[in-house]
């Protein structure tokens, strides 16, 4: 199975200091892939739409 393209967007907390940073993209398929920006050759870990939902929706709940 080829792996999908995926188009990251980083964390709009990361910054060009070297500090934590990660990205994330959207699945086709549905959900999001989320990356260490430092290391990318590792991979990503893949969230279902339902867990990446519920994810959104906690840290815009901690926010408020």
């Amino acid at each position: 199975m080829t792996p999908p393209v995926l188009t990251w967007r980083k964390s709009s907390y990361s910054n060009d200091t070297g500090g934590e940073c990660v990205e994330f993209a959207p699945i086709p398929e549905g959900g999001a892939a989320v990356r260490d920006t430092q290391n990318r050759r590792i991979g990503y870990l893949s969230f279902p739409s339902g867990e990446w939902a519920a994810f959104l929706r906690e840290v815009a709940s901690d926010r408020s």
